[in-house]
């Protein structure tokens, strides 16, 4: 079995002068992703990285399961546009050639081609040179038909500085930049399905995310809420989100905005609230803005007189990553990404805990400060602060 993975990123290569912090990030992030597969390096290599997997520390897991297990860690790391299990050989045609039939032993294809990227410009052949001669001793030893358009089977070669690499399968990763290279932010996660999904696109645009979540406690099933919570961190964890998270309950509070405030507008003053509340604890983490599952005109309280509402309290950016996606769209990333099977479980959801019967769709901003002109914000806002707790996953 082989015991190298060969990396490749598509959009850090477009950061110029700053591409070596992006591969830096990249590649601390690999090295913790794959923590226990006994990883003797993680090295950067000429626009690509490089794993090397060093003995097995577990002499239970056999070198396939290891190299299985880091294949299923590594599609889970932003700033990866795909990645190989690859095999080794000096850098030399002849030594190439060699390698290639051996490890194509026991694989049966009726056609192929052979693709090969050179790093190292001052190799003697040319990419079109070595896919020539090694396709030529594979077409020789196997008798499979070479065909340039519709292969069964790609041999990819990469021709480095000191040694070669080379594969016959590429994964699909999950592209985007690394996590940690765009900042810090928090993310308001209800336990819908929106909201986990915006989390993984900031996740995937190299922001460094913490949750914060909001429950109806000490009313409802709010231990149902935070146990579904901690599901959904969970899933997201291997994508990058942050091991610790806030859960705010907020029950009493909004039992208190009933009585003093007017129905209509009551959720859009949970969600200013909440955005006042969430900016503070994500301040305390060195976050730099908000991220929440918000969709243009999904419902009432999305409407772009709604969210102008919302946004009016905000200090901080406000990130809305699923603004211009239909539901649909939203739930076939909720599968892939693993969350929607926990989102769709039942559990209160703090904006529907006292709801009013009749909510408004399209609010001035003065008609919201004016019904919020009859709480005292600032207390709310605190006695939030101090029910906030951190959950830590492992």
């Amino acid at each position: 079995m082989t015991d190298y993975i060969v990396i490749h990123y598509a959009e850090i290569g477009l950061k110029g002068k700053n591409r070596r912090f992006f591969e830096k990030q990249l590649q601390r992030n690999i090295h913790e992703r794959l923590v226990g597969l006994s990883v003797s390096g993680v090295e950067r290599l000429s626009g690509r990285l490089l794993v090397r997997l060093g003995p097995e520390a577990d002499p239970s897991i056999s070198s396939g399961g290891r190299v299985s297990e880091a294949v299923e860690r590594l599609r889970t790391v932003p700033g990866i546009a795909y990645f190989a299990p690859a095999y080794s050989a000096p850098k030399d045609v002849a030594a190439i050639k060699t390698a290639v039939v051996e490890r194509l032993a026991g694989r049966s294809y009726r056609s192929f081609k052979t693709a090969t990227r050179r790093a190292d410009k001052n190799f003697p052949l040319t990419s079109p040179e070595i896919n020539a001669e090694v396709g030529g001793h594979v077409q020789a030893t196997t008798g499979w038909a070479v065909d340039l358009k519709n292969p069964e089977a790609v041999i990819h070669i990469e021709l480095l500085f000191k040694e070669a690499f080379f594969y016959f399968e590429r994964i699909d990763g999950v592209g985007g930049l690394p996590v940690g290279s765009s900042g810090r932010a928090g993310l308001l996660l209800s336990g819908g399905i929106d909201s986990p999904v915006a989390g993984y696109y900031a996740l995937k645009r190299g922001c460094d995310v913490t949750a914060v979540h909001f429950h109806s406690g000490p009313f409802g099933d709010w231990q149902g809420s935070e146990g579904k919570i901690r599901r959904l961190v969970v899933a997201l964890r291997p994508y990058g989100l942050s091991k610790h998270y806030y859960v705010v309950p907020i029950g009493e509070i909004q039992r208190e905005m009933v009585t003093q405030a007017p129905a209509p507008p009551r959720v859009l003053l949970y969600r200013r609230l909440m955005v006042r509340i969430a900016e503070e604890l994500t301040r305390r983490e060195g976050g730099l803005a908000l991220v929440t599952g918000e969709s243009l005109g999904q419902v009432a309280s999305q409407t772009l007189e709604s969210l102008t509402a919302v946004q009016a309290v905000a200090t901080m950016p406000l990130l809305r990553p699923l603004i211009g996606l239909d539901k649909q769209e939203i739930v076939t990333q909720a599968r892939a990404i693993g969350t929607y099977g926990i989102s769709i479980e039942s559990g209160d959801d703090c904006c529907q805990f006292l709801m009013p019967r009749r909510v408004v769709t399209r609010p001035t901003l003065a008609e919201i400060e004016a019904a919020e002109a009859y709480l005292d914000v600032d207390r709310l806002v605190a006695d939030g602060l101090a029910a906030a707790r951190v959950k830590k996953v492992e």
